[in-house]
């Protein structure tokens, strides 16, 4: 089963503030789901979102 994290689990990991999650959803520059009504994100795919922005120059 895949791990979910929520947005204060997700802040934690990559060491952001929450407002900045909630930016980035509403900017769609990070993917994720509600689930009753709370944002989820699945670890694997922040991984690969994560890998994906390091590989491309600035």
């Amino acid at each position: 089963m895949p791990r979910l994290m929520d947005v204060d689990e997700l802040a934690r990991y990559l060491k952001l503030r929450r407002q900045t999650i909630y930016n980035w959803l509403h900017q769609k520059k990070i993917s994720g789901m509600k689930v009753g009504g709370v944002w989820r994100f699945e670890r694997r795919e922040v991984d690969a979102w994560l890998k994906s922005r390091l590989q491309k120059p600035l």
